[in-house]
């Protein structure tokens, strides 16, 4: 099975320092929805890992934000796309859980749901826990220029990246470092 897990806030959506709290602020980031769309035509399975403490602050209920996973869906559909899982943390930082990003509860359950393990499995998103905790399970771990990465554009990328970690501009640049990997021929068929 060919997976990809995303990050969903400043990857696939404009982010907020006021949080995401309703359908109406969930605002598709340019590209990034014909990215995803791009990616299922090639084979590859999307599954989103997201922290929403805005559901442990009282900010928003999950109605909500089911309500905002089917705004991105259906926008989604329009393009050919899908995701196949949407896995998220409601807990605030303060409850020190396992499943809120840096830590791998979440990327554990998207193993354990889907079967398959973990290694080279591309996470992308737009922070260094994104990239840390997909590489501490032993992900391939992309960053992002979008979101809270923005300012990193033009500039060296954050200190702390994971060995090995790629940087793209944006969701629709790591589609196309896929798509033409995937189109590349094996070393031993030239």
């Amino acid at each position: 099975m060919k997976l990809i897990i995303l990050d969903r806030d400043g990857t696939i959506n404009s982010d907020s320092d006021e949080f995401v709290k309703t359908p109406d602020e969930w605002l598709p980031l340019p590209g990034a929805l014909e990215a995803i769309a791009r990616l299922n035509h090639a084979g590859w399975h999307v599954v989103i890992a997201s922290n929403q403490s805005g559901l442990g602050r009282g900010l928003f209920d999950v109605v909500s934000l089911n309500a905002m996973h089917a705004k991105m869906m259906k926008l989604l559909a329009v393009q050919g796309g899908r995701i196949d899982a949407v896995f998220y943390c409601p807990h605030t930082a303060e409850e020190n859980c396992q499943c809120r990003k840096p830590q791998p509860g979440l990327f554990e359950q998207i193993g354990a749901r889907f079967g398959v393990p973990l290694k080279s499995v591309p996470v992308v998103g737009d922070s260094l826990r994104d990239v840390v905790v997909g590489a501490a399970v032993g992900c391939e771990p992309h960053l992002v220029l979008t979101g809270k990465s923005e300012k990193y554009r033009g500039i060296a990328p954050p200190e702390g990246l994971p060995a090995g970690t790629r940087v793209h501009q944006d969701l629709a640049a790591f589609a196309d470092f896929i798509l033409a990997r995937s189109d590349a021929p094996a070393a031993g068929n030239r």
